[in-house]
């Protein structure tokens, strides 16, 4: 647990890699090309990085179970071509999890990219805009973000400690506390595993296994409201609701981190939630705001509540779980949005 202003002062989240680990990820990459390797096939036992290995344990071990985020810096993207900047990313990414499926296309490798969609539609994926998005967990242990290109103007990464969220509320606030561990509806926005329904309940908060865990997606929350079958929000859910996002804004639990080309941020979903600002793009489509995504399984992860069934799948301990699962989409690994 942890406060945005003490986050700003501390630097330990940054680290950078040295040219020893780019020497390492760089052969392991060229070598796995060079035989033809896609990187879906590619798993933690396939690559050795005896140098870059030990400092990734530390950094798994921060993200799961420490301050819950780190910022890798130095991955020379400016310099390398795409295939290899993916396939270094890939190999950085399953040191701590299994990357699963993103979208009901079965994306491995994500793209966050303007793709001209309309924020205001409850089916957009907001990744897919240049508009804000609200503080909100992703359907996985683990999400990883890589710079490529930043926007020519906003775009900024803001986190929040969950756990600070939810003590703040307990305390000045018990009774909206009680009300967000109860059951919310949320939507799938079509993305709809063999033999669920179009929404799903499931609280905001979980006290589970000594931990408070969070997963919280507004926009999901909001997107159910459409379905005429859907209960109505009360006021007291939607109350509780604006106090989460209102304390995450807040410059008291909030950190903002801009992206360099090159940095590589990776987050705990179960307790932090995250935020962009909106953006301006490069008028130029070579220049244009583009970030690489993986969305990773942890081994081990955090034991998670019976109810993450409904929207990560088996929880049984080894399983793969999270990402989204559409039946006759097979998972696919694709270097274009």
């Amino acid at each position: 647990m942890w406060h945005g202003p003490e986050m700003a002062e501390r630097t330990d989240w940054l680290v950078a890699l040295s040219d020893d680990h780019i020497d390492e990820l760089e052969a392991a990459a060229g070598g796995l090309l060079a035989d033809g390797r896609s990187l879906d096939t590619i798993g933690v036992d396939d690559v050795s990085l005896p140098e870059l290995d030990r400092l990734l344990a530390d950094v798994t071990s921060d993200v799961l179970n420490g301050r819950g985020f780190v910022l890798l810096r130095g991955l020379p993207v400016e310099r390398w071509a795409l295939e290899t900047t993916a396939a270094a990313y890939w190999i950085i990414g399953t040191r701590l999890g299994q990357p699963v499926s993103q979208n009901a296309r079965g994306h491995l490798l994500g793209h966050v990219r303007d793709l001209g969609n309309d924020p205001d539609s409850p089916k957009t994926r907001i990744y897919t805009t240049r508009a804000a998005q609200e503080f909100h967990t992703d359907s996985c242990d683990v999400v990883g973000l890589l710079c490529l290109k930043p926007a020519a103007k906003g775009g900024a990464s803001s986190l929040a400690s969950s756990t600070a969220i939810y003590n703040e509320i307990a305390e000045k606030r018990p009774d909206l506390a009680r009300v967000l561990m109860q059951p919310f509806t949320v939507d799938r926005k079509g993305e709809v595993p063999d033999g669920k329904g179009p929404t799903y309940d499931l609280p905001i908060f979980h006290d589970f296994a000594g931990d408070i865990t969070a997963i919280y997606a507004r926009s999901f929350i909001r997107a159910a409201q459409s379905r005429p079958e859907v209960t109505r929000l009360t006021e007291a859910q939607n109350e509780a609701m604006d106090m989460v996002d209102a304390l995450a804004a807040s410059d008291a639990f909030r950190f903002d981190m801009d992206f360099r080309p090159g940095d590589m941020q990776f987050l705990h979903n179960h307790q932090i939630l995250h935020a962009r600002t909106a953006y301006e793009d490069h008028p130029d489509s070579a220049h244009k705001r583009h970030l690489l995504r993986l969305w990773l399984s942890a081994r081990p992860g955090r034991r998670l509540p019976p109810g993450f069934a409904e929207r990560y799948g088996p929880l049984d301990e080894g399983a793969v779980r999270g990402g989204i699962r559409v039946p006759g989409v097979k998972p696919v690994v694709s270097l274009t949005p």
